[in-house]
C-alpha cells in the first residue's frame, strides 16, 4: 500500500439517515438528498456519486496523460460511468464501466491515453484489485 505523503485536498462531508438522508460537506457546496437506488425518493443514491466522481477525475487524468503524450485532447471528450451495486450470495459489491469517448483521435493514440489515465486516476487505483472495471472507448 502506498503512502500519502502530501495532502492536496480534503473533501469533508457530513451524512445522516444513510441511504435515505441528507449530505453536507463542510464548506456547503454539496448539499444533497440521498435515496436508495430504485426507491420514489428524490436524491440521487452513493453508485450516482461514485459514477459522477471517477468520471471527473479520469478526466483530470486524460488531461496529464495528454500533457506527457504531447496530444491535444478534443474538447467534446467524454467519460460515461456506471457503476452497479450487486450481491453474490449475501455479500454486497460493487462493479464498474466506463466508456471513454475521444473523438478524432487515432484509436492507438486514444488507448494509449486510456490506458495511462486508468493508472494515474487516484479512482482506478482505488478500484483496481477491488473491483471488476471495464474499460471500453466509445466511438
Amino acid at each position: 500500500m502506498h503512502q500519502v505523503d502530501q495532502v492536496l485536498y480534503t473533501g469533508k462531508t457530513h451524512t445522516t439517515g444513510g441511504r435515505d438522508g441528507v449530505s453536507r460537506s463542510d464548506d456547503g457546496r454539496l448539499d444533497i438528498k440521498l435515496s436508495s437506488p430504485g426507491s420514489a425518493g428524490l436524491g440521487t443514491n452513493p453508485e450516482q456519486l461514485f459514477a459522477a466522481g471517477w468520471s471527473a477525475c479520469f478526466i483530470g487524468a486524460l488531461g496529464k496523460a495528454a500533457g506527457k503524450l504531447k496530444v491535444a485532447l478534443p474538447a467534446d471528450l467524454s467519460v460515461d460511468a456506471e457503476v452497479d451495486l450487486g450481491m453474490t450470495g449475501e455479500t454486497y459489491l460493487l462493479q464498474a464501466r466506463l466508456g471513454i469517448r475521444l473523438p478524432g483521435l487515432a484509436l492507438d493514440v486514444a488507448q494509449a491515453l486510456v490506458d495511462a489515465a486508468h493508472q494515474t486516476c487516484p479512482y482506478s487505483k482505488l478500484t483496481r484489485g477491488n473491483i471488476n472495471v471495464t474499460l471500453q472507448l466509445l466511438a
